[in-house]
């Protein structure tokens, strides 16, 4: 279940906010008035978040590869590779 703090929580109690955050890892959802405003994570959350987005890019650009056709055997491949080394 989602942890959710208001706003005058944030601005109250900080350091236990931020301690929750690096303890377990995951965000904390901001109010304000009511409604949803924030999402609040430790740097180390939002560096492996961003790095699981760039990972699925990637992995996305090889299927669609995959699918337009733009992909060679494994022995071509090594074989390019080889002969760029010997360049």
């Amino acid at each position: 279940m989602p942890t959710i703090k208001s706003s005058a929580d944030l601005r109250n109690n900080y350091n236990d906010i931020s301690n929750f955050c690096h303890t377990y890892s995951e965000p904390v959802f901001i109010t304000k008035n009511g409604k949803g405003d924030l999402a609040v994570m430790s740097i180390e959350t939002y560096e492996a978040l961003t790095s699981r987005f760039e990972l699925y890019g990637l992995i996305k650009e090889g299927l669609d590869d995959i699918e337009e056709g733009k992909t060679k055997s494994f022995s071509n491949a090594m074989s390019d590779i080889r002969g760029r080394r010997k360049q």
